[in-house]
């Protein structure tokens, strides 16, 4: 029996999960989380072969979450189930040690098949992303960090680098303050940075201040 656990802030969609799993033979759902504290939680206490996993959550993101489940070194694998399309973080999240990416729009049949499919120990990405997965891995590795961030990637590095808050930068870009945590954690990892001191000190050095 294949044990699951949902991860996502939105009870309607963790209870849509749950239905859909629910019926189908060989899987069970072993729990379910609002945020990524929550689902650390669950997994001191039990063991799960597969977390279907949101990205954008409160208290803690699914891409912090998800290295902190990897850590834990127990083959856990990871499903991220996401709003976001795949080209603004799939290949980050399949290179941080995801076992697959799916946006949440994609058919149930899909979902189960894929979480039968990472636990046989292959990979589940779309023939879109396994052709951004080939192109990611012919980037020039020469050009500069920040040129590898997407276009967002990109404002919310120079607006925080700016001085701005979170708070601040969401406002000024129409987003959720969640979503601007998500990217702000991409940011650090994709250009290997610590923390918001890192950014601005990277920012000033570049030239890339916000005027």
């Amino acid at each position: 029996m294949i044990r699951v656990l949902v991860v996502d802030d939105h009870a309607i969609v963790r209870q849509g999960l749950i239905k859909i799993l629910e019926d189908e033979h060989g899987i069970e759902v072993g729990g379910e989380a609002v945020n990524g504290i929550e689902a650390l939680n669950c997994l001191r206490i039990g063991h799960f072969d597969v977390v279907l996993l949101d990205i954008s959550m409160p208290e803690r993101n699914g891409f912090d979450t998800m290295k902190l489940i990897l850590e834990r070194g127990n083959g856990t694998k990871i499903l991220i189930l996401s709003s976001y399309p795949e080209e603004q973080f799939a290949v980050r999240m399949m290179k941080a040690g995801a076992s697959g990416y799916m946006t949440k729009d994609a058919a149930p049949d899909v979902l189960v098949e894929a979480i039968h499919k990472i636990v046989s120990g292959k990979k589940h990405i779309s023939p879109e992303l396994a052709e951004m997965l080939l192109d990611d891995c012919t980037l020039d590795s020469s050009k500069p960090f920040h040129e590898r961030l997407s276009n967002r990637e990109y404002q919310v590095l120079r607006l925080l680098g700016s001085g701005k808050k979170v708070s601040e930068v969401a406002k000024v870009l129409s987003i959720s303050v969640k979503t601007v945590s998500t990217y702000r954690g991409f940011i650090l990892e994709k250009m290997k940075l610590k923390n918001n001191a890192d950014i601005t000190y990277y920012v000033i050095e570049n030239g890339l201040m916000e005027r």
